[in-house]
């Protein structure tokens, strides 16, 4: 059986920013890195819908 942390550890993607700024470069980052997610609208959408019967919104 191979390694699972072999292809983790094998290309960290390029950086910008330093220290406590530091994040991944977006225009390095491509689909072998697990970028490509088509449904991502989809799941913003789910995530930020507003509850028809809020409680707290009635007063």
């Amino acid at each position: 059986m191979t390694d699972p942390l072999d292809k983790a550890t094998a290309r960290a993607p390029a950086t910008v920013g330093e220290g406590c700024l530091s994040r991944y470069d977006p225009e390095a980052l491509g689909p072998e890195d697990g970028t490509e997610f088509p449904d991502a609208a989809q799941l913003w959408d789910e995530m930020h819908k507003q509850p028809r019967d809020d409680p707290e919104s009635k007063g």
